[in-house]
C-alpha cells in the first residue's frame, strides 16, 4: 500500500466480507486489522484481489484473554499441515486447518489429551473432554489435500496448550491415528509482527495455502 487510495482500496474490499465488523488499516507499518469473525483464508482472498498479497501476522482476542490463539504444524515427512485455533470469545472458538499428503478420503482428527509424541498419534491419550475434542470429518481431495474453517462451542483455547490434535486414517477414531502434533500458543493480534528469514526471504509462521 502506498497511499491514501490503497487504503480505501482495501478497506471497501474487506468490508464486503460476511462475518467482518470493522477494518483499521496502518499505511506506515503496512498493516490491516480486522475485528471480525470471517476465515482467515477468505479475508487473505479478499485482500489479494485488490492487487496486494497478504500474510497474517497474528490473530485472536486483543486485551480479552491470556492465551487468544493456538496452532499445531504437522511437520511431515509424509503429511503436512497448520491447524489454527482463534478465541472469538469465552464460548467460541474458530479452527482452521489445511493439510496435505493425506489419502483421499474422509478422515477423522480430534483434540486429544497429551502432547505425548513418542509413538506418535497413539501416545496422544483418549478424546480431550468428549465431544470438545471431537472435530468434523475431514475431506481430502484427489490431490491428498484438506481445508477447513468452522466454530467451536465452549471450547477454550488456553485449555488446549500442551494437548495434541490427531488425524486417523478413516473416520474410526479408535486406531492408532496417522500422525499428531502438539498444540503451542500463539501470537494474538498484533503480539508477533513474524520474523523475517534472512536466508530466503520467508516470513516465518506466515499463512499462506502452500504447506
Amino acid at each position: 500500500m502506498s497511499c491514501q487510495g490503497c487504503v480505501n482500496a482495501v478497506k471497501s474490499k474487506l468490508q464486503t466480507v460476511e462475518g467482518v465488523k470493522n477494518v483499521d488499516v496502518d499505511l506506515d507499518n503496512q498493516v490491516v486489522r480486522i475485528l471480525g469473525s470471517s476465515p482467515v483464508k477468505t479475508m487473505t482472498e479478499a485482500l489479494e484481489q485488490t492487487g496486494r498479497k497478504a500474510r497474517l501476522i497474528g490473530q485472536g482476542v486483543p486485551d480479552d484473554f491470556l492465551i487468544s490463539a493456538a496452532v499445531a504444524e504437522f511437520k511431515g515427512p509424509d503429511i503436512f499441515g497448520v491447524v489454527r485455533l482463534a478465541q472469538v470469545n469465552m464460548e467460541l472458538t474458530r479452527i482452521e486447518a489445511n493439510f496435505s499428503g493425506l489419502s483421499p478420503g474422509k478422515h477423522a482428527w480430534s483434540i486429544n489429551e497429551f502432547g505425548d509424541l513418542t509413538r506418535g498419534a497413539a501416545s496422544t491419550g483418549k478424546l480431550y473432554s468428549p465431544p470438545l475434542g471431537d472435530l468434523v470429518t475431514l475431506e481430502v481431495d484427489e490431490k491428498g489435500e484438506a481445508f477447513y474453517t468452522g466454530p467451536k462451542e465452549k471450547l477454550r483455547v488456553a485449555d488446549l496448550i500442551g494437548r495434541a490434535i490427531a488425524v486417523y486414517a478413516t473416520e474410526d477414531k479408535t486406531d492408532p491415528g496417522l500422525t499428531a502434533a502438539v498444540i503451542a500458543r500463539s501470537a494474538g493480534v498484533g503480539e508477533n509482527y513474524k520474523k523475517i528469514c534472512a536466508c530466503d526471504g520467508t516470513t516465518i509462521w506466515e499463512a499462506t495455502n502452500k504447506l
